[in-house]
C-alpha cells in the first residue's frame, strides 16, 4: 500500500512540471572537441573512442588549473569555470556561501533544475551546526542558463557530447570551489550531492582526495541507465530511442558514470553516506543496488540508508527531515569527530 501511495505522488510531482522540452538527438562531437562526422556510424565510433580515452585517463579528463579570479561579496561567490563552453553565461560559476566556521566546509551540488533557492534549508542547517556550506549552481542553471532555454535542459539532454562536457564541467567547478574553501582556511572539505548532483559529487570525490567525506542522495552506477529508465528523464529517452542503443549510450557516458570508478576507492579511509529511496521511479532501486553491491565487492566502506520514499518525496516531510538529520550526524560524527587531517595539498592536477 505504501509503495502505491508513494509512486502515485512521485508521478503527481513529476506531472506538475509541464514545460519539459524533448530536444533533438545530436552526437555533439563539437562539444567534445571532435570534428563532425560524415555518417552516424562515424559519429558513434568517434564518441566511443573519446569515452574510452577519457576512462583511460580520467585524471586528465577531470584535471584543471587553479584560478585566482574569485569574486566574493560575503554571500555570493563567482569564479570562471575551467571549461569554456559556447554559452558565455555558463562559463561563470555561481555559489551561495553560508559561513559556519573553519573546521569543515561542504560543497553542495543540487539536483537537476534546482531553483535558485534550492537546498538552502540544508545549507542553513549545516551552518547552525558550525559547518560551512557552499551551494553551487550546476552548469546551465540559474545565472548560468542561456536565454534560449526555459529549463536547464542542456545539463542532461539527447546531445551526447554536450551532456558529457556538462558533467565534466560540473566536476572541475566543484574542485575549483574546494580550492577557494581551503585557501580561506577551512581545514576539511566534504561534498554533498542530490540526484545528478550525487553523480557529480561521487566523480569529484573519486578524483580529488582533498574531499574527506561524501554524501550521495540517490545513487546509481550508470548515467545512461538512469536517463533510459528514470521517470524524470523519460522525455530525454524519447529523443534517444531509435538513434542510439542503450549499450552505445552507456559506453558514451561511461566517463561521467560512477560505476567504472568505484574500484579506485579500494583501501580508502574517506567516509561516505548513501541515501536511496525504496520506491524511486527516477533512480530505480535496482540500479542503486548494483552500485551498492559494487562497493561491497571491493570492500569499500559506506553507510547506506534506504528510506521508504521516492525521488521527489525524499524532499518532502518527513523524509527530508530524516535524511537531513542523518546527513548532519554523519558529517559531525564521521568527519568532525573522527578528524581526517588537512588535505590541502592533495588532489590538484592541471591539464
Amino acid at each position: 500500500m505504501l509503495r502505491s501511495y508513494i509512486e502515485k505522488y512521485e508521478r503527481t510531482f513529476h506531472a506538475r512540471d509541464n514545460d519539459r522540452r524533448s530536444l533533438p538527438f545530436e552526437w555533439g562531437l563539437d562539444h567534445v572537441g571532435l570534428d563532425c562526422a560524415r555518417s552516424n556510424e562515424e559519429a558513434a565510433a568517434a564518441i566511443a573512442r573519446y569515452a574510452a580515452n577519457a576512462l583511460h585517463d580520467s585524471d586528465g579528463f577531470y584535471g584543471y588549473a587553479p584560478t585566482d579570479r574569485y569574486e566574493f561579496d560575503g554571500h555570493i561567490l563567482k569564479f570562471p569555470s575551467f571549461i569554456e563552453t559556447p554559452y558565455a553565461s555558463n562559463n561563470t560559476v555561481w555559489g551561495r556561501f553560508f559561513d559556519g566556521g573553519r573546521n569543515l566546509a561542504v560543497v553542495v551540488l543540487p539536483h537537476w533544475n534546482c531553483t535558485w533557492e534550492g537546498h538552502l534549508g540544508l545549507c542553513r542547517a549545516l551552518q547552525r551546526s558550525h559547518i560551512s556550506a557552499l551551494r553551487l549552481s550546476l552548469p546551465y542553471h540559474h545565472h548560468r542558463k542561456p536565454d534560449e532555454i526555459e529549463r536547464s535542459e542542456y545539463l542532461v539532454s539527447p546531445n551526447v557530447g554536450r551532456t558529457l562536457t556538462a558533467a565534466r564541467q560540473a566536476v572541475v567547478d566543484a574542485r575549483r570551489a574546494a580550492d577557494w574553501l581551503l585557501d580561506r582556511g577551512h581545514r576539511r572539505v566534504a561534498v554533498v550531492g542530490a540526484s545528478i548532483g550525487s553523480c557529480i559529487a561521487f566523480l569529484t570525490f573519486v578524483h580529488d582526495e582533498r574531499f574527506s567525506g561524501g554524501v550521495f542522495l540517490h545513487a546509481s552506477g550508470h548515467f545512461a541507465d538512469v536517463v533510459w529508465s528514470g521517470l524524470s528523464t523519460s522525455h530525454v529517452r524519447r529523443a534517444l530511442e531509435g538513434r542510439i542503443s542503450l549499450d552505445q549510450l552507456r559506453m558514451a557516458w561511461s566517463p561521467i558514470s560512477p560505476f567504472p570508478f568505484i574500484p579506485r576507492l579500494r583501501g580508502t579511509k574517506r567516509r561516505m553516506l548513501i541515501v536511496s529511496g525504496e520506491y524511486d521511479l527516477t533512480f530505480p532501486p535496482e540500479l542503486s543496488r548494483k552500485a551498492h553491491e559494487e562497493l561491497e565487492r571491493y570492500s569499500i566502506p559506506a553507510q547506506v540508508l534506504w528510506l521508504p520514499c521516492g525521488h521527489y518525496t525524499l524532499g518532502r516531510f518527513p523524509f527530508n527531515a530524516i535524511a537531513g538529520y542523518r546527513i548532519l550526524r554523519f558529517l559531525i560524527e564521521e568527519l568532525i569527530g573522527a578528524g581526517s587531517g588537512n588535505l590541502r595539498s592533495q588532489g590538484r592536477r592541471g591539464n
